[in-house]
């Protein structure tokens, strides 16, 4: 399947000069979600995966079917102050200031594997904090998986930097 004919592409959003890639049409298309979903569970076929991790919002789909289809249990990576009990937070920048993703203190457990699922890898900010909040929550981030990668915008390299594998399904080159 070829995903970017399943994406909508927005120019000007949310500022003059960016092609926002809109996956709302790949998710409302059945064919298309369960193949983005197939093409990213695919890798992890016989590799021991406790949870998935995915980051707020549009991971929390993909990262929920993921999780389903590996029959494991899912953790939401949130912005600061939407988990209601006890957290454990890593900051990160942003263009203009900071920002924090946040996780249950007892979302994971010592030495769990994990891998972290979002919608798009573009400077890879936040898929490198969720990544040092799970580590320092002991789990061991095995991979990272995602629909869309913004590859001039650097953020897939970033995490190999890190050492861990990144799956993407479709690259658009720009921002």
């Amino acid at each position: 399947m070829n995903f970017a004919d399943a994406i909508r592409t927005i120019p000007d959003y949310p500022k003059k000069g960016i092609m926002f890639r809109d996956i709302t049409t790949l998710l409302g298309n059945a064919r298309a979600f369960r193949a983005a979903v197939d093409a990213l569970v695919q890798p992890y076929a016989g590799v021991k995966i406790d949870k998935v991790a995915g980051i707020e919002a549009r991971g929390f789909i993909l990262g929920g079917a993921v999780a389903h289809q590996l029959s494991v249990g899912f953790v939401p990576v949130r912005k600061k102050g939407k988990l209601p009990y006890t957290v454990i937070g890593e900051d990160y920048d942003l263009e203009y200031g900071k920002d924090r993703v946040e996780i249950h203190s007892d979302a994971v457990k010592k030495g769990e594997s994990v891998i972290v699922v979002d919608d798009l890898i573009a400077t890879g900010g936040t898929a490198f904090a969720a990544i040092k909040l799970l580590e320092r929550a002991g789990a061991k981030v095995v991979g990272c998986a995602f629909v869309i990668d913004l590859p001039d915008l650097g953020g897939a390299d970033k995490i190999r930097a890190l050492g861990k594998e990144v799956i993407t399904l479709v690259s658009f080159g720009g921002h």
